[in-house]
């Protein structure tokens, strides 16, 4: 039996506790970002922990907290040198694709101010906007703007000439 616990006792609620209290967290940045910590997220970034490291679903830390909508972490995460904004998981998804699909606006335009790409598929051949039914806001940011050329933009090959 394992040291830590017999100093514990056999009570099994005091056992469960040590062993949560052992588990290991393999990525400390994603975890900081799913949960929204703040404190831990820039903790790691401190001890030089990558920001562009990957979990086992190919995400990084700026995916998961685009995913939650933790906003505050995004900022931090975005101010990282060299944070790679259109890295895509195991599924093709992007920090953007999980922002629209969770219907988060505020880290929608927190991406695309650093130019997130809207132009990249998933998996499923979907692009961030085709995510984003949930939020009409969130989705018309990501619309493509279209922009209307006038024939009054083109010289006339006759009028060039003269």
């Amino acid at each position: 039996m394992n040291d830590g616990i017999q100093k514990l006792g056999t009570d099994p609620c005091l056992v469960l506790k040590f062993e949560e209290s052992m588990e290991s967290v393999d990525n400390p940045l994603h975890e900081a970002a799913k949960r929204g910590n703040v404190g831990f997220l820039q903790e790691c970034l401190n001890n030089k922990v990558s920001v562009n490291g990957l979990d086992k679903s190919g995400s990084t830390a700026l995916y998961w907290a685009c995913h939650g909508g933790h906003t505050e972490c995004i900022k931090i995460l975005l101010a990282t040198p060299r944070v790679e904004l259109n890295s895509q998981n195991k599924i093709g998804d992007t920090a953007l694709h999980a922002a629209a699909w969770k219907g988060h606006p505020e880290a929608v335009k927190l991406l695309l101010a650093k130019g997130a790409r809207t132009d990249l598929r998933n998996k499923d051949a979907k692009y961030p906007v085709d995510l984003s039914s949930r939020d009409p806001a969130t989705a018309a940011m990501l619309v493509p703007k279209i922009t209307r050329i006038d024939d009054d933009d083109y010289l006339d090959e006759d009028e060039d000439e003269g």
